[in-house]
């Protein structure tokens, strides 16, 4: 399915009244990737006020930066947008990228009840997309209704973790679920994230796989954050179903990790208590003509998103490049695509947009990772580039 870009859909619902920054490689002898601002009079190369993203989030004025100062006109936040997503894209003319850079990028997990939920049915499926259902049934039946209402880490944690294990029903996802420490994990390396208009891959060898629509939180080396953003945590089922030490390959495959589609830096008009309250929506649509409609709150979230940073990055784990957390999803499709009982799984083309209102919407097209151009450009190459054009 073709994906159209257009500022009217993509950009957050007040449009650029917030603080927007983004990342746009910006053609040229040679040409590079920018820091970018995303205003309402076009996108502006920052290049000159910050070499990478890294560097303008350690940035105590940053939101004054990001809104005032001078720099290149690119082109339209439309003519970007559509160069972003055309296939071929236009080297001649600049496209968004994720708008992070060297950046560690991590993700908690089973932070919702109903992703726990999910999780759990993969590890007693084995990875069995048919033997799901029945699993679904029984597990809802047992720990349903109880684990939306339970504090991770609280003493009714504890005593329902007993009585769990009472039962027979205990599981490694519910001890990150409902137990005091969360999980934290490595999505994807620095500079492999994919932006708004690109390819998103699915292992070729994976027959249950979905997006996970997250609230992205960005963190910088002090461990402030500094602004959020969108991603998709793209998860293969079937490969963390058959073993949760298989969640690596479920995780980190080329093109696996979208961002975007820009960061919107906190303000006067934008702080941590709007990520608290983000409502964000999934739309896959796939050339069959199958639509999926998924809807997440992180008012449900298990875990107050200030924690989740600070079990990340603190006295015992430092990231000098800042870091981008993904917060969880509530969301995990179960709607049958092909056969009864079966269940979601991405098909080649599917079109996936992830929205919040006021965050935007990335959008991105499925394809498998081995058939998408391989990430070839990591942070030596960046280093050699920044310096080749004089930035460094």
């Amino acid at each position: 399915m073709r994906v159209t870009l257009e500022a009217r859909t993509c950009l957050p619902e007040d449009g650029c009244k917030g603080t927007l920054v983004g990342r746009a490689w910006v053609p040229g002898r040679p040409g590079g990737p920018s820091v970018v601002a995303v205003r309402e009079d076009g996108v502006f190369d920052l290049a000159a006020v910050a070499a990478t993203a890294t560097e303008l989030f350690e940035m105590a004025d940053a939101a004054v930066l990001v809104r005032s100062a001078a720099g290149p006109r690119l082109g339209s936040i439309d003519e970007v947008l559509a160069n972003s997503a055309a296939d071929p894209v236009d080297p001649a003319r600049p496209r968004f990228l994720a708008p992070i850079d060297l950046q560690s990028i991590k993700a908690a997990g089973v932070t919702f009840a109903i992703s726990l939920i999910e999780r759990v049915i993969e590890e007693q499926a084995k990875g069995d997309t048919a033997a799901a259902e029945s699993i679904r049934k029984t597990i809802a039946a047992e720990i349903g209704t109880t684990l939306g209402s339970v504090k991770p880490g609280s003493s009714q944690a504890m005593n329902l973790k007993q009585a769990l294990i009472k039962r027979g029903l205990w599981s490694q996802y519910l001890e990150v679920g409902i137990g005091p420490d969360a999980e934290v994990f490595t999505k994807a390396q620095p500079m492999s994230a994919v932006g708004i208009g690109a390819e998103i891959g699915i292992h070729p060898g994976s027959t249950w796989n979905n997006p996970e629509p997250e609230v992205v939180v960005v963190v910088n080396s002090k461990g402030e954050t500094v602004g959020a953003t969108l991603g998709n945590d793209v998860n293969l089922r079937d490969f963390e179903g058959r073993s949760a030490l298989l969640l690596g390959k479920a995780k980190d495959n080329n093109a696996s990790c979208a961002i975007g589609p820009f960061v919107r830096l906190f303000d006067d008009g934008f702080g941590i208590d709007d990520v608290r309250k983000a409502a964000v929506t999934l739309k896959v649509e796939g050339d069959d003509g199958f639509v999926l409609d998924g809807y997440s709150t992180m008012t449900e979230i298990s875990r107050d998103v200030l924690d989740l940073v600070a079990q990340t990055i603190g006295p015992n784990h430092q990231y000098p490049d800042g870091l981008v957390l993904f917060l969880g999803t509530l969301f995990a499709p179960v709607k049958d695509r092909d056969q009864p009982k079966m269940g979601f799984s991405h098909k080649i083309g599917d079109r996936v947009t992830i929205a919040s209102p006021k965050l935007g919407a990335l959008v991105n097209r499925v394809n498998t990772s081995d058939r998408i151009a391989p990430w070839t450009f990591g942070a030596a190459a960046l280093m050699r580039n920044l310096r080749e054009r004089g930035i460094l």
